[in-house]
This record gives C-alpha cells, sequence and structure tokens, in this order.
C-alpha cells in the first residue's frame, strides 16, 4: 500500500499526532509519500522512522500508483486536499487537527487504530458528487469544481445585491441578499447549515440552494436535483461581486456568465469500519444528548 501525507499548516501541539501518524505508517510498512510543501514545513521536526519521498503535485498521481491520500488537517485542509487529488480517483482520509471534522473525521486518539484498519482493508469508498463551475470569462483556471459549495456573495460592506436565479433555463427567482450559496451534500453541513439549509446526506442526488441574510423573509432554502443546471445574474451597485468554491474565491463583476451543475467525477473518502456520516453528524451537532442533565 502506497500513502501520500496532505497537510497545510503546522502547530506544535499537533507534532505528537504527527509523529504518531509517520510511526504507525511505517508499523505497517506502507509506503509513504508527503506533499512537497509540507515536507519542508515538518521535515525539521518529525523523526521519519523510515525512507519516504516528496510527492509534488496533482501529476505525481500517474507516476505513482498512489492508494490513499490522508489528510492532517480539518475540513477546510481536506478542501484543499481536492484540489490536489482532482479526477485521480484517489480515496481521502482525514484526521482532524481542527474542529468540527465533518470531512476530516478520525479523532486524533484513533490515529494507529485508523492506520492499522487502512492497512487491513476494513473500510468502504464513498463518493461524493461535487459542483462544476461554469463561467465565461472563465475563473478558477484548471480546477473550477467544488466539494463543498459555490457562493456569490457581496463584497466588503457593501448594499445586499440582486442575483437573479434561473432552473434549467427557467426563472426560478430574483435574490435580494448578501449573497446565495448552491451546495452539495456534502457542504450542506457547512455554510448552508449555518444560514438555515437542511442537512443533506450523501447519495441523496439534490443540491441545496441557500440566500445568505435575504431581504425578503419568505425565501427560504430550497432542496433541488443534482441533474439541475442553475444560472446567474448578479447586480448590485457595486462593481465587484464575489465568487467563491470552496476556501477559494474570484472577483467577478455583472457582465459575468455564470452556471452551476454537477461535476463529471465525484471525490471519493475513506469510512472505516465502524464510522458513517450518521455517526459523525450526531457526534457533531450533539443529536440525542440532553445537555441539562
Amino acid at each position: 500500500m502506497q500513502a501520500v501525507i496532505f497537510g497545510k499548516l503546522y502547530k506544535d501541539k499537533d507534532l505528537p499526532h504527527i509523529q504518531a501518524l509517520f510511526d504507525a505508517l511505517y508499523a505497517e510498512g506502507i509506503t509513504t509519500y508527503v506533499y512537497t510543501p509540507f515536507l519542508e514545513i515538518i521535515e525539521q521536526k518529525v523523526k521519519m522512522p523510515g525512507a519516504f519521498a516528496a510527492f509534488d503535485g496533482y501529476r505525481d498521481f500517474l507516476v505513482h500508483q498512489i492508494d490513499v491520500v490522508i489528510v492532517l488537517g480539518g475540513d477546510g485542509t481536506m478542501l484543499n486536499a481536492v484540489t490536489l487529488v482532482r479526477d485521480s480517483g484517489v480515496p481521502m482520509l482525514g484526521i482532524n487537527l481542527g474542529r468540527m471534522g465533518f470531512l476530516a473525521s478520525v479523532e486524533k486518539k484513533h490515529i494507529l487504530l485508523s492506520v492499522q484498519k487502512l492497512r487491513r482493508g476494513q473500510y468502504q469508498i464513498e463518493e461524493r458528487a461535487m459542483l462544476y463551475l461554469e463561467s465565461h470569462p472563465e475563473i478558477f483556471g484548471e480546477i473550477p469544481f467544488a466539494l463543498n459549495d459555490c457562493t456569490l456573495l457581496k463584497r466588503d460592506t457593501s448594499s445586499m445585491i440582486t442575483i437573479h436565479a434561473f432552473l434549467n433555463g427557467d426563472y426560478l427567482n430574483s435574490y435580494w441578499a448578501d449573497g446565495l450559496i448552491i451546495a452539495t451534500p456534502t457542504g450542506s453541513t457547512g455554510y448552508s447549515l449555518s444560514c438555515g439549509g437542511p442537512v443533506v446526506f450523501p447519495g441523496s442526488g439534490n443540491f441545496v440552494i441557500t440566500p445568505v441574510a435575504p431581504h425578503n423573509l419568505n425565501v427560504r432554502p430550497i432542496v433541488i436535483s443534482d441533474s439541475s443546471v442553475i444560472s446567474f445574474e448578479v447586480e448590485g451597485r457595486g462593481e465587484n461581486f464575489i465568487c467563491t468554491l470552496d476556501s477559494r474565491f474570484e472577483l467577478i463583476h455583472a457582465n459575468y456568465q455564470l452556471a452551476v451543475r454537477k461535476n463529471d467525477f465525484p471525490i471519493k473518502l475513506v469510512q472505516l469500519q465502524d464510522t458513517s456520516f450518521l455517526n459523525t453528524i450526531r457526534e457533531k451537532l450533539g443529536w440525542g444528548e440532553d445537555i441539562r442533565n
């Protein structure tokens, strides 16, 4: 088995957990590569128990037979890893060094057990649908897709904007709001949830359209089929607006033509034995708990 370790940031408090991961991979005989920018951060801090190699980027998936990308960080780091993995088909396993951990679902204390399960094949692969943004002029370069959401937002402290939305070419609504979120089921537990959107289970075949601080109180989040194409026209008092794909953003203006649809390929996540999406949201959202006792 061959694994790539991906990370973005390093904190001293995380060193024992990073070291534990390298030790566990070595003990299980897993060939290890480290994403080059992350390697440059940790190579003087982590005691490498065995041989390893640098992994420079997406094109290295064509050279090496990688079985899994192990992501060290929070959900934001998982979203960054999507831009590395792309359409390679390599599944990701997230070890939560952040806070919520909906995507990075392996807790720090379970690193050794998780690597053992991975080596023994005690897991399932879950496919997560993504969004694809069609735009003219083109933005986001080679990675115009998102695992969580695509958003259209006002810039800075400007007044609210108007977003005219169309569903498969038919007029849907004009949203007078601070912005609009188009979320996948994976992204339904993120920004969309904080704006009043529903939790949507992976594999349900839906997207969620959630307004951000809408001016009209009768405007609510809606759930649509993920076979739909949602297109937009944006206007407002400001000259520029913000368009985001997960944690990445570009400035756009009213003349941009934008449409969102289901991406041509999914992202694959490793679900270890005895873990599931239902277990994760129940734990993270405190479902079934009575905090009064």
